[in-house]
This record gives structure tokens, sequence and C-alpha cells, in this order.
């Protein structure tokens, strides 16, 4: 919770602009629109190595430090690691199954 609200400090601090809403059906959207759509990471690796990146937000006042922010990394990297090298259920059928 805390790093979310680190996050939503830095935009107000920063003034990014979240974006507009979406009145559109997304699901339905032609190809050359959805491109243009803004997305979030598509997994956790992903999202970790963003985190490895761009990390000063959540050390201002102290509230998180590098130690930390590793340790996390680190952490998590094995769930991933865990994930990557477990065969997804159906690829398990098609050919591991008797």
């Amino acid at each position: 919770f805390a790093s979310m609200l680190m996050a939503g400090i830095d935009g107000i601090e920063n003034k990014i602009h979240p974006g507009d809403p979406m009145d559109k059906d997304l699901y339905h959207l032609p190809p050359e629109e959805l491109k243009e759509i803004p997305t979030v990471c598509g997994s956790l690796r992903q999202a970790l190595e963003c985190l490895d990146a761009d990390r000063a937000f959540l050390k201002k006042g102290g509230v998180f430090n590098d130690d930390f922010i590793d340790a996390y990394i680190e952490l998590k990297m094995g769930e991933v690691y865990a994930f990557e090298h477990t065969p997804h259920p159906v690829e398990f059928k098609m050919y591991y199954s008797v």
C-alpha cells in the first residue's frame, strides 16, 4: 500500500496526467486505435525491471531504501523464475500426457 501511495504522491508532485478516461469499448477497437491505448506491464518480470529502473519516487522521505527495494525485487524474481520454469497445464497436457 505504501508504494502505491508514494506513486500517487509522485504523480501529484510532478503533475503527471493520469490520462483521459476511455469511453470506448476497448474489446472492439480496430488494431490501429488499440495500439494507441496506454498499457501497464504485461508480466511480473517486466514490472520488476521497471521498478529497478525507476525507484527514486519510493525513496523520497526515507519511506523505502535501496536495500529494501533490492530485497523485494530479488524475492519476487524468485517467483518469476518458478513461474517461467513450470509447464503451463495446457503445455503439460499437450506434450507430457500419456
